[in-house]
């Protein structure tokens, strides 16, 4: 059953949860879980405190923090002032970096309080907590939350952000330690839905291939990442790759993101053993003796005389302009891809960079929450009753909420925001009605040698639709009896290696004449529109005129 906000009627059964947040879109994620008399705050990721602001009348009697970012802490300030007899529990990495988010506030962040990993911490006679490694960002935790009453006992896990896969600089969430834990409610996040990813290596690989081409073709490259987490996790990658050991190669960090470097210096121990073995023979960040070198970019000015390619790693919130003031410097602007992105393509800050020719601008994978496949094999492990999908576009959560292998096994629920959830516990399965997927009607028409499918206008209307449509290619595979589709985005064009595929002589883009800007302004093309690469084709490619010349001549 569904109550929303304004209904002041506390739930009569054991264990709720109400959504102040579910992390859609750009909002945080903040969730208040009932077990019995007892509240808890899990993260406080909310802009706008007011709903929690009661004058008088503390909000939870304990807060939960599983990680540092943005998105899952930016209210936590605000509310510890407001309410600081409120004990707030995260990690101990989790607790130093904190304060990475309020930079220049002139305050003691000592307000945490720190659990250590795997061990039972008994708040009262009837509740206990827990916290185990999550993966996803040094630090980030999940919860274990017992309540006992004396009918039974009721078990509650809340994942915050997790990967189980392993990264540059934290171990992934380890599924052996959590298998068969059989909790009455998992709150889950579900950032990518049902999409599936390549191993993490062979995604670290081909960003690691895409830098290099771009150095080696002379170009500059500019990663716009969050302060915490992505940045640091390429950073090491450029230190340890084999394609840029030893390289004659400046790496640029901005003041935001080389401050959690430091903390990441101070907290070493904390970190898995290879690193902390990497970090015995050579300096795990700043380093100006032992190629590549790595530098603070605390002066903008200072990298201008270098005559070395340049990698930088900024913060995303900041003026990417103000890094090219070397006009004649060729660029490659990386963006991370994902489907909550820190900043878009077609974000205004970026309108202006893509219409210069200096200036390319693509996306790399490089995941930090794992894919649906992972994400279904713990819920798989753990065998909740319960599972709650916050975190990520509601189209997502929606898609992997209606899989059947999870509705017929679990009670699925992925709330909007400001609902409550009662949560029933007991041996009848009642399934939450969830909104089914949207399916689009087409016709599909066989003309000679080719096959056309038409679908409806309205199918652009979802947010999705610009990655689908980003280069108008798309690939078919069949899947069964399925046929299904998907857009080629310009990314897997770059990687696929097609350019030693490509004849001399092919009809391609860079040699017709509605190529200009790597766009396509051919509007009988189905590329009309999009940025191309010079090797793609189509069917009513013109050859340019002087390109003609020059194969005459």
């Amino acid at each position: 059953m569904k109550m929303r906000q304004g209904d002041t009627k506390s739930s009569s059964l054991p264990l709720s949860c109400f959504t102040y947040a579910a992390g859609h879109e750009d909002e945080g994620v903040c969730l208040m879980m009932r077990l019995g008399k007892y509240r808890i705050l899990l993260d406080c990721g909310l802009k706008d405190l007011s709903p929690l602001l009661k004058p008088g009348q503390p909000p939870a009697d304990l807060i939960f923090c599983s990680h540092a970012h943005e998105d899952h802490c930016r209210g936590l300030l605000d509310l510890h002032r407001a309410f600081p007899q409120i004990p707030i529990y995260t990690s101990e990495v989790t607790a130093k970096l904190l304060p990475c988010n309020w930079v220049g506030i002139s305050e003691k962040f000592d307000w945490c309080q720190v659990l250590p990993w795997r061990s039972t911490l008994k708040i009262t006679e009837t509740l206990q907590i827990e916290v185990v490694p999550a993966g996803h960002l040094p630090g980030a935790a999940a919860i274990i939350i017992t309540y006992t009453t004396a009918e039974r006992s009721y078990r509650v896990m809340y994942s915050g952000d997790f990967s189980v896969s392993n990264f540059q600089l934290v171990e992934g969430m380890s599924i052996e330690h959590l298998r068969g834990l059989a909790p009455d409610v998992l709150i889950l996040e579900g950032s990518y839905g049902t999409m599936r990813h390549p191993h993490r290596r062979l995604q670290e690989k081909q960003l690691m291939e895409r830098i290099n081409r771009a150095l080696e073709a002379g170009k500059d490259v500019l990663l716009p990442v969050p302060p915490i987490g992505l940045g640091q996790e390429i950073l090491k990658l450029l230190r340890s790759h084999h394609q840029f050991t030893g390289r004659d190669l400046d790496i640029w960090v901005d003041d935001s993101v080389a401050l959690t470097c430091d903390i990441y210096l101070e907290l070493l121990s904390q970190f898995p053993v290879s690193v902390q073995n990497f970090a015995k023979h050579q300096a795990l960040f700043w380093d100006e003796r032992i190629c590549p070198r790595m530098r603070r970019l605390n002066h903008p000015n200072r990298f201008a005389a270098s005559q070395n390619r340049r990698v930088f790693l900024v913060d995303y919130r900041s003026n990417l302009w103000s890094y090219m003031s070397d006009k004649i410097a060729q660029w490659l602007i990386l963006l991370p891809e994902h489907p909550l992105s820190y900043i878009h393509p077609d974000s205004p800050q970026l309108e202006l960079l893509h219409n210069l020719s200096s200036i390319e601008i693509e996306t790399y994978l490089l995941a930090e929450h794992s894919d649906g496949r992972n994400t279904t094999q713990l819920i798989h492990n753990l065998r909740p009753q319960h599972v709650i999908l916050v975190h990520g576009s509601l189209n997502y959560l929606l898609e992997l909420a209606s899989l059947e292998e999870l509705r017929n096994r679990y009670q699925i629920h992925s709330p909007a925001s400001g609902t409550l959830l009662e949560l029933p516990i007991g041996d009848r399965f009642m399934q939450p009605q969830t909104p089914e997927p949207i399916y689009y009607e087409g016709e599909l028409n066989e003309t000679g040698s080719a096959i056309a499918i038409v679908l409806p206008d309205h199918i652009s209307n979802d947010s999705r639709w610009k990655q689908v449509a980003d280069t108008g290619i798309i690939q078919a595979r069949w899947q069964g009896n399925e046929l299904v589709i998907k857009g080629v985005s310009q990314r897997e064009l770059l990687n696929s290696n097609s350019q030693g595929r490509i004849s001399a002589d092919l009809d391609c883009c860079d040699r017709c004449l509605h190529y200009r800007n790597q766009h396509c302004w051919n509007q009988f093309s189905p590329l009309y529109g999009f940025k191309v690469i010079p090797e793609g084709y189509c069917p009513v490619f013109e050859a340019n005129e002087v390109d003609e010349v020059d194969q005459i001549n």
